[in-house]
């Protein structure tokens, strides 16, 4: 059953929380991060991206950047602007986005359950991503951002949240610039953190990493480092667990994920589609937008056009976990035997466009002439991920798209 324990947390001060919060440190470069935390002094983003603050500083997992985002993390703290709470406790965390709110419950997942499965993944990590972040939290000895856990949904959680929700007005409330609410609690009764830590050792038999694949392997490494650095270790260290927030899988919503290439590996568009007609009943629905409504369905944007691909049957497989994914059907049909593209994690011929953009960013990428066409897919359900999850597969690459994105600053980890 899942260890998820409550923890002293560093939190900013209520009426700074709205310019210290930012988004994750991998939804943006360096540049776009120095846009975003132009005229915030007080932005997380001088952390968690602290090469906004390295001018002239070419390699951002240098030396220099690390120390820096110490140096800024130290000086948060002395300021005032990060406070520690007085005892360990957990956290609510709602989002608010098109008026439907989800609520997590902000707690210290353990790294042990990273290792023995309790804690399940559906991703591959890269391992340059994941040593950045690893060192990141080496440097700071914290786990500065949280992750995006799921579970299946348990009514004696449910009720908890909503008591208190109902019956406490939230420590931070505020609308971010993108304009998804974000909501936070603290749970101070002592009986209520006690009963919630039984009912997820109770309740909760396996918890679900949904974003933030590369942090949770990160955060495991470094549990795993400082045992074996300290010779009294006990199991009972604040390293041995990191944050993340615990979220129902019944609230949680998949946005679809999709593709942009940039070329048609020397086809003409007719030719293309004749291909494309093998495995898929394609039809041309016309300059409109059209959005695929169904599984097994795409569009296809190309030349000006939309068009709606239907896979045949035998080009997948339904009772396959794995194969009867919709990525997996484009990657098997089109991409791999038609476009030659191999790899998703490392060719640059292609690239993936979250569906938060809208398609209209699809048929923007292609119309400007950066890419040739664009697919369209539907997206995972909660109930696919989890699937995958517990037969021990892996989704094939840039499958799923989470929003609204968790807001980083709320609430810090500190591993000491």
């Amino acid at each position: 059953m899942a260890i998820i324990k409550p923890f002293k947390g560093l939190r900013p001060q209520k009426e700074i929380v709205e310019e210290l919060a930012c988004l994750p440190y991998d939804v943006m470069n360096s540049e776009e991060a120095a846009v975003m935390a132009e005229g915030k002094e007080k932005s997380l983003l001088r952390i968690t991206k602290a090469e906004i603050e390295c001018p002239g500083v070419e390699d951002i997992h240098s030396e220099t950047v690390y120390n820096k985002a110490v140096e800024n993390f130290k000086a948060f703290q002395e300021k005032g602007w990060l406070q520690d709470d007085a005892e360990a406790k957990y956290y609510i965390y709602a989002q608010t986005m098109n008026g439907l709110t989800q609520y997590g419950i902000v707690g210290a997942a353990a790294c042990a359950d990273y290792e023995n499965g309790i804690i399940k993944k559906h991703e591959l990590t890269r391992p340059e991503k994941e040593e950045d972040r690893m060192v990141l939290t080496r440097y700071l000895n914290a786990n500065i951002e949280p992750v995006f856990f799921a579970y299946k949904a348990v009514a004696e959680i449910d009720a908890i949240v909503e008591n208190i929700v109902k019956s406490k007005a939230a420590d931070y409330d505020f609308t971010a610039e993108d304009g998804f609410g974000h909501h936070f609690w603290t749970i101070d009764d002592a009986e209520t953190n006690a009963k919630l830590e039984q009912l997820f050792e109770d309740k909760v038999p396996f918890t679900y990493v949904a974003d933030g694949h590369h942090r949770t392997a990160a955060a495991a490494r470094i549990g795993a480092e400082k045992t074996l650095q300290n010779p009294n270790h006990t199991g009972d260290e604040e390293y041995n667990y990191f944050m993340a927030v615990h979220f129902p899988d019944n609230q949680l919503q998949i946005i679809d994920y999709n593709r942009v290439v940039t070329d048609l590996n020397g086809l003409s568009e007719i030719d293309f589609l004749a291909e494309l007609s093998k495995g898929f009943d394609v039809e041309n629905m016309g300059p409109e937008i059209f959005k695929p409504s169904a599984l097994h369905e795409f569009s296809l944007y190309l030349a000006g056009s939309w068009y709606k691909l239907t896979a045949k049957e035998g080009t997948y497989d339904d009772s396959d976990p794995i194969g009867i994914l919709d990525v997996t059907i484009l990657s098997n049909q089109v991409l791999d035997p038609i476009l030659d593209i191999k790899d998703l994690r490392t060719s640059k011929r292609i690239d993936f466009v979250g569906g938060i953009r809208g398609l209209a960013e699809l048929k923007r990428r292609v119309d400007s002439g950066e890419m040739k066409a664009a697919f369209a897919l539907s997206p995972v359900s909660m109930q696919q991920l989890i699937n995958i999850a517990d037969s021990g597969n892996i989704m094939p690459p840039k499958t799923t798209w989470f929003e609204p994105k968790l807001r980083s600053g709320l609430v810090i980890h500190k591993l000491d």
